[in-house]
């Protein structure tokens, strides 16, 4: 099983810059995307169908606005949207599916970068997200977590890190989150088969960033360490420029 995780920043927007030919060339089983940034309705399902894909789709109450999705070539035993928590769900954040003994879940952290009350809304959900990850995991013990964590976990994992203290994102209270999260019983995926330095998946709409490779690592594809041994490969999938993020992937037996 090959899944991949992108953060489109608005999936109108990557469907004109050429999403479904990389998609229909890239051929995974599950598709997870972030920032949908539209209803299920301004969504393009029936291309996605003559893809092969079924439409599982969390959007935001808020039109425009954050939204994840996750398609398929495999019909899921259960689909659950959101964590039952309202405040979180409203904006689209959570998206789980189980296939098989695996179960996939799709996240978009929150980003703290437009100031304090968003930064404490992301602490707040990071908390809720992991004690409910924690709770799903006693259910589903293979777990593959995969998004926009919106948190660089290293300083391996963000460019000129002395020069990002106390930006949102690379905040030690976030790193430390990060650092729980894994004591948890997770996996970061990629690290598994890359420890080498500048391996980014975002890069700032800034003049030369992504030339540059200016970039951050904040998109993810987390397992649970019992998975630990089927994972075959994970990449960043760098190639692919329609957003300012890229694909992550990996594959999984």
């Amino acid at each position: 099983m090959q899944i991949v995780s992108y953060n489109l920043n608005g999936i109108r927007s990557a469907m004109s810059k050429g999403l479904l030919e990389w998609l229909q060339g890239q051929n995974p089983d599950v598709f997870c995307i972030q920032e949908s940034k539209a209803q299920p309705e301004q969504i393009d399902t029936l291309a996605m169908q003559e893809l092969g894909y079924r439409s599982y789709i969390h959007s935001a109450e808020k039109k425009g606005y954050s939204g994840v999705a996750i398609f398929s070539k495999i019909e899921p035993d259960f689909v659950q949207a959101g964590m039952g928590k309202p405040r979180y769900d409203s904006e689209g954040r959570v998206l789980r599916a189980d296939f098989g003994d695996i179960t996939v879940v799709c996240v978009y952290v929150p980003s703290g970068t437009t100031g304090d009350i968003r930064q404490e809304f992301k602490m707040d959900f990071l908390e809720v997200f992991l004690k409910w990850v924690k709770e799903l995991r006693k259910e589903r013990p293979n777990v593959v977590i995969c998004g926009d964590y919106n948190i660089c976990h290293h300083p391996i994992d963000i460019n000129h890190p002395e020069r990002q203290v106390g930006v949102s994102g690379f905040l030690p209270e976030e790193r430390e989150w990060m650092d729980r999260w894994e004591e948890s019983g997770l996996v970061d995926s990629f690290r598994l088969f890359d420890q080498s330095a500048e391996k980014y998946s975002w890069w700032s709409y800034r003049a030369g960033a992504r030339a540059n490779n200016a970039g951050w690592r904040i998109d993810y594809e987390w397992v649970s360490d019992t998975l630990k041994d089927r994972i075959e490969n994970a990449k960043i999938l760098t190639e692919a420029v329609h957003s300012d993020h890229c694909p992550v992937a990996l594959w999984i037996h």
